[in-house]
């Protein structure tokens, strides 16, 4: 399956953003510059990034974090 760069960016953002509410530590990057950051890989690496390799588990993946249309 293809996503597009931003679909992926919006979700890893979203995670990162709910991940940093359950745990900030001193030095994490805001959600903006993490956003940044996603915003500098290529798809492949934003996959990765993701966690999952299989398509099934990115699907999903993608149904928790994309969040409202």
């Amino acid at each position: 399956m293809n996503y597009s760069k931003e679909l992926l960016v919006k979700c890893l953002t979203n995670e990162y953003e709910h991940l940093l509410h359950d745990g900030e530590e001193p030095g994490d990057m805001t959600v903006e510059e993490r956003r940044a950051w996603f915003n500098t890989l290529t798809i492949e690496q934003l996959i990765e990034e993701t966690g999952w390799d299989d398509d099934e588990d990115l699907k999903e993946f993608i149904e928790n974090w994309k969040g409202e249309d």
